[in-house]
This record gives structure tokens, C-alpha cells and sequence, in this order.
């Protein structure tokens, strides 16, 4: 295979491929089970391998990375090399806007510049009291499940999709809740569609598909645009968050700086959607599956709940007990682990790049996968085991930084990480605190969507332990 290269870069040896089905290569096998395809790959080929897929002419060459010294080449080390220009990425900023998960270059820059202060550890801590309070919600509506199960990936989200938009928008929560919930998913599964198929429609042709989504776009964009108009009209009004005009749509609106001016209406809708879309199915994710493991494995569940008893008492959790509940912690980053909420990252390569023995061509779609570094025999015995006693300080200390990439890294690292530990950490010892789990569904099918989605229910059965 002859490969691109740029000068001076050595071209190594050829990069191993995946092989699959003639004339339509791996195309099947990824569309049915993406994740189980990239962790075969790994396993028979090693940590830089080519995919191909799609028939000639519509072919699409997918090069994985998934070794933790490749990763923080493509993250970090040699991120200037590795862009977000691919197929899916356009279709994620078509949807959902130029928000900071999607821009590039002097944008990017220029709106980190002006939302980094609004996510210093101090302000997001500002956040605990709002997430404790639709936590509380939460609690209450499952007291009400029919036979005591209930299914945690449903309530995960409308937990963390309440308490993101208590934090966006303040009072007026209830206005876009709802609609988010409603139109979310309509967006989400579109983008999928296009953002995985070689070859598209235009957007504006008026088929069924196409007309779903600008409805729920429509419908969406239009709440926002309501708010921001509010806001922009009466700053403070809506706030709830925290003291007047301290929620996050609040602080948005009124970033600014001599060099970067201020966001308009349109840009603050852009980082408000991009917020929902990484803020809500993240956390639902970690919390989801941290429950659900849990739920699995009492001895564990029991260790973390005692730990909670024994820092909180009776009283609420705040963000100074983050640090308190070391073992809670761990159990979330192992639930991370398995469940990555990002289970693949893609990028696309403008310049020819050595990663160990092989080059990536200038062109080339990267592919990395938490979901298959996350489970690097290398790096993780046993790796399907669940094992929060791996993210004890001395066992974090031991392996490669990027071995644990949720959240991304190098200059484009997730700049809500902080809020999402907040979030996750507050969340389950409120939980553990009020109930005890069961497994009902030993295993959740899952597939990789714009964030990891579980393919069928996660029912846990609960009961009550306090009197609250």
C-alpha cells in the first residue's frame, strides 16, 4: 500500500489490515457491533490498524490508534497534526452549532478564552446545591417504581439532563427540559444516520428524515433563542443556579474581553446546545453504569455506601466532599473505564505521522477508542473485571496518563470534567444513601452513538433504606 507522506517522515512498515468481506471490506461488521469490531482489531492486529469499508468509490479507510503513547500523539503531543475536519464532525456542528466541541483554530480559541473562567474549580463548585436538588427528585420518583425496579439508564438521564439545564438556564428549567428530552434524541439519531453513511442527501430536500429533524431543531433552537432574548433583555432574570444571574447562561452572556469581544446571540445558542448535548449524556452515562455494576457486585455497593455513611451522616453532600470520598471516586472512574461516555474519538490526520512502527497518511480518518484502550491488556489484568481498587492513587501512578482517556486530552480535554465528578460523585452517594440495588438486567447491550447508548434496559431493583 503506497502511503502519503510528508518530508523527512520515515514511512515504517505497513500498517496491518482488518480483513473483511470482498468489495464491501468491514462495513457490515461495523455497522452491527462498531465497538466489538475495534477491540477484534486490537487483539489480532496490535495498536495501529487500517479498516476499510463501504464499496469501491464510496470507500471509507478508518486508521485505530489504540495504544495510550498513540493517543496522546493524536491528543496531545502531535494534536496540531490531528483535526476535527471529518465527515462526522461536520455533522455534529450542522445539528448542533460552532460550539466549543465542534469549532476549530481561532474560534475554538477564542471561545475556550471566554468560557474558561466560567469553569475554574471554584465556580463549578457553585453547581453541588442544584445538582443535589434534582438528585433529591430523583430519589423520590423511584420510591415510586411499580415492584421497586426501575430501569437507571432512564433515570440517570432525566437526572442529569434536569440538573444541566437547572444550571443553564436557572428558573426557567421547566421551559426546556422537556423539550430537550423530547427533541434530543430525534437530532442525536440523525446525526448518527448522516454522520455514518458515505453519502448523503442534502438537508434541505424535503423527505420524511430531513423534515423530523428541522422540526426538532427548530423547536429546539427556538426555546433557546427565547431564553438567551431574556437574558439579553433582563440579565439575571431567569437565574436559579446560585445568586441572581448566576447561572450559566447568565455568565455566558456577559463573557467578554477587550481582545475577544462577546458572544452574539447566535454563539450563545451554539455553547448552550453543546453543553446540553456533552453535559447530560455523559454524566447519565458514568452514573448509569456505575449503578449498574454496583448493582452486580453487593460487596462493592456495600464498601462505598458505608464510606458514605460514615463522611456525610445525614447531611447533604457539597463539593468539599469530592476529596472525602476517595473509594465513591474510584468506583466511577471504573465504571469510566469500562463505560467510556465517549467511546470513540475520530479525527482527521493533515499531516503524515509516525506512531510507533507505522505511518499515518496526511488525509487519513483516526480513529481512537477508549473503549478499546480502556480494556489494553497491557495496561488492565483481567480487563472485563470490575475493579475500583485499580484507580488507587498508587495503581493511577503506575500506568501511561493516556491508559484512562475519558474525557479526552491534550489541548482540546473535555473543559467540563470537573462539573461532570461534581455531578457523578454528589449524585451516587445520595443514591447509595437512599437505596440498595439489584440487578435485574446482568447485561446492557450498547452500542457507540455521539456518546455510548445503551441498546436496551439497565432495570435495577431497589430498596429503601432511610425514611427520608
Amino acid at each position: 500500500m503506497a502511503m502519503g507522506t510528508n518530508s523527512g517522515v520515515d514511512t515504517g512498515s505497513e500498517v496491518p489490515g482488518l480483513a473483511g468481506v470482498p468489495l464491501l471490506g468491514s462495513l457490515f461488521d461495523l455497522k452491527s457491533d462498531s465497538l466489538g469490531t475495534y477491540l477484534r482489531a486490537q487483539h489480532r492486529h496490535g495498536d495501529l490498524v487500517r479498516i476499510t469499508a463501504g464499496p469501491p468509490g464510496m470507500r471509507a479507510e478508518l486508521y485505530c490508534v489504540f495504544s495510550p503513547a498513540g493517543a496522546q500523539q493524536v491528543l496531545a503531543t502531535d494534536a496540531a497534526r490531528f483535526r476535527k475536519d471529518n465527515h462526522f464532525y461536520q455533522e455534529v456542528r450542522d445539528s448542533f452549532g460552532n460550539g466549543l466541541l465542534t469549532s476549530q483554530d481561532e474560534d475554538y480559541l477564542r471561545q475556550r478564552r471566554l468560557v474558561q473562567p466560567l469553569f475554574t474549580r471554584r465556580r463549578v463548585d457553585g453547581y453541588a446545591e442544584a445538582v443535589a436538588a434534582e438528585t433529591d427528585a430523583v430519589i423520590a420518583s423511584c420510591g415510586q417504581a411499580l415492584d421497586g425496579v426501575v430501569d437507571v439508564s432512564d433515570e440517570m438521564m432525566h437526572l442529569a439532563l434536569r440538573a444541566v439545564a437547572r444550571i443553564l438556564f436557572g428558573t426557567d428549567v421547566e421551559a426546556t427540559a422537556d423539550v430537550v428530552a423530547e427533541c434530543f434524541p430525534v437530532i442525536t439519531d440523525y446525526v448518527l444516520r448522516r454522520g455514518y453513511s458515505p453519502a448523503n442527501i442534502p438537508r434541505h430536500w424535503p423527505t420524511p428524515g430531513n423534515r423530523r429533524a428541522a422540526a426538532a431543531m427548530d423547536e429546539l433552537y427556538g426555546v433557546c433563542d427565547r431564553i438567551i432574548a431574556q437574558r439579553r433583555r433582563a440579565p439575571g432574570a431567569g437565574a436559579g443556579a446560585g445568586s441572581p444571574g448566576e447561572d450559566l447562561l447568565s455568565l455566558l452572556a456577559a463573557a467578554r474581553s477587550s481582545d475577544d469581544g462577546e458572544f452574539d446571540a447566535s454563539e450563545l445558542r451554539d455553547q448552550v446546545l453543546i453543553f446540553l448535548l456533552a453535559g447530560h449524556e455523559t454524566t447519565a452515562t458514568s452514573l448509569c453504569f456505575a449503578l449498574h455494576l454496583l448493582a452486580r457486585h453487593p460487596e462493592q455497593q456495600d464498601r462505598a455506601r458505608e464510606e458514605v455513611s460514615r463522611v456525610l451522616g445525614g447531611r447533604t453532600p457539597g463539593a468539599a466532599d469530592l476529596d472525602r470520598l476517595p473509594y465513591l471516586t474510584q468506583v466511577l472512574k471504573e465504571a469510566m473505564r469500562l463505560y467510556p461516555a465517549a467511546p470513540v474519538i475520530g479525527r482527521k490526520a493533515v499531516a503524515a505521522t509516525r506512531i510507533g512502527e507505522h505511518t499515518i497518511p496526511a488525509g487519513a480518518d483516526v480513529i481512537l477508542a477508549p473503549w478499546v484502550t480502556h480494556r489494553h491488556p497491557a495496561y488492565w489484568p483481567d480487563p472485563d473485571r470490575f475493579d475500583p481498587e485499580r484507580f488507587t492513587p498508587e495503581a493511577e501512578a503506575g500506568r501511561p496518563r493516556y491508559a484512562w482517556f475519558p474525557f479526552g486530552g491534550g489541548p482540546r480535554a473535555c473543559i467540563g470534567q470537573h462539573f461532570s465528578m461534581l455531578e457523578s460523585v454528589i449524585a451516587l452517594a445520595m443514591i447509595l444513601r437512599a437505596y440498595s440495588f439489584e440487578a435485574v438486567d446482568t447485561e446492557i447491550p450498547v452500542g457507540a452513538g455521539i456518546t455510548l447508548r445503551t441498546d436496551g434496559p439497565a432495570r435495577c431493583r431497589i430498596r429503601r433504606l432511610d425514611a427520608r
